[in-house]
């Protein structure tokens, strides 16, 4: 086990983990919070390595979260990543509106120029939806979520429109494969992107027609990256910015931080095998508290460990690690 350890060390080390092949790269919309934690800066660097690579098209990133400096946020790594272009967009009615504590959207901001000043400028989160899916193949689309299921929650209340004659559950019903998702705690607990709008999550886990996959608090809070990523000398990203400044600010973080969100949009991608088994059943929503079902043709999984953590960690990391095209 020693040598194979050390074996997957030197290719974390060298960047150069194989990729999974795939027929053809997976569509997809990355729906994200990216504010009150930084682990989404994380997931969208290895969403973005992971289309360098040609696993992954994204079609948008949609926020979740009002706060003014989401957008920016997302377009900074947009451009640095090679992709300026893709679509952004956030929400319009009620939703949560929350800051970092930590003020590294204020950081990138400052440091790193962009086009869009305040989230409230971008288009409706849910007309952006609309047209993404109402322009893409049946059953092609993966949205992964790694924020608050508010957006989620209107999409499928959403009614037919100019864009589309589907209602938004039909649309969801036609072009949309899965939904992974960065929520819960298994069997049961409470998770923040949960109990945070609980009303949303509530709706859209009991209602979602597709199969959806959750990857768990306690799966991310076992994998810590940061350490390696900020110590690369060599490396100029906003990703290391966010983290070599968040990092030093609490005693949890010493050891890097705790990656709840890659494991979702890495399994959005390459899928959960190699690296996850899966506990099919129902998640049961109880305010913002969640339970479990086990079902073996339950129309839920939840992640559970394959791969050693410690692997797993160098996996993502290393992907963490890549310097953008865009830079």
């Amino acid at each position: 086990m020693k040598y194979f350890l050390a074996f997957v060390f030197l290719l974390g080390n060298l960047h150069c983990f194989a990729q999974i092949s795939r027929p053809q790269p997976v569509s997809m919309i990355l729906d994200t919070d990216i504010g009150p934690d930084y682990d989404d800066v994380g997931a969208m660097a290895v969403m973005h390595v992971l289309a360098d690579r040609g696993e992954v098209k994204p079609l948008a990133v949609i926020a979740s979260n009002k706060n003014t400096l989401v957008a920016p946020a997302i377009e900074i790594l947009n451009t640095y990543f090679g992709r300026p272009e893709l679509p952004i967009a956030g929400p319009k009615g009620k939703a949560p509106d929350m800051g970092a504590s930590q003020k590294w959207p204020e950081m990138l901001a400052a440091k790193y120029p962009h086009k869009i000043k305040s989230t409230d400028e971008t288009p409706d989160a849910i007309q952006t939806y609309r047209k993404i899916l109402a322009s893409q193949p049946d059953q092609s689309v993966t949205i992964v979520t790694i924020g608050f299921l508010t957006n989620l929650a209107n999409l499928l209340e959403s009614e037919p429109d100019k864009i589309s004659k589907l209602s938004g559950m039909d649309l969801v019903k036609r072009k949309v494969k899965e939904l992974v998702s960065m929520a819960g705690a298994f069997p049961n607990g409470r998770e923040f992107n949960v109990y945070i709008d609980s009303t949303a999550a509530e709706k859209v886990f009991t209602k979602w027609p597709t199969q959806i996959i959750f990857s768990g608090f306690e799966i991310g809070k076992e994998i810590k990256t940061g350490l390696r990523l900020v110590a690369d000398q060599k490396l100029e990203s906003p990703v290391k910015d966010v983290y070599a400044l968040s990092m030093p600010q609490s005693k949890d973080d010493e050891q890097g931080r705790m990656s709840w969100d890659q494991t979702a949009v890495l399994v959005g991608i390459r899928g959960a095998r190699h690296y996850f088994d899966l506990k099919r059943g129902k998640m049961i929503m109880n305010g913002g508290k969640n339970s479990w079902s086990d079902d073996p043709m339950g129309p839920h999984a939840y992640l559970t460990p394959e791969m050693p953590f410690k692997e797993l960690t160098m996996v993502i990391e290393s992907l963490m690690m890549f310097q953008g095209a865009g830079k």
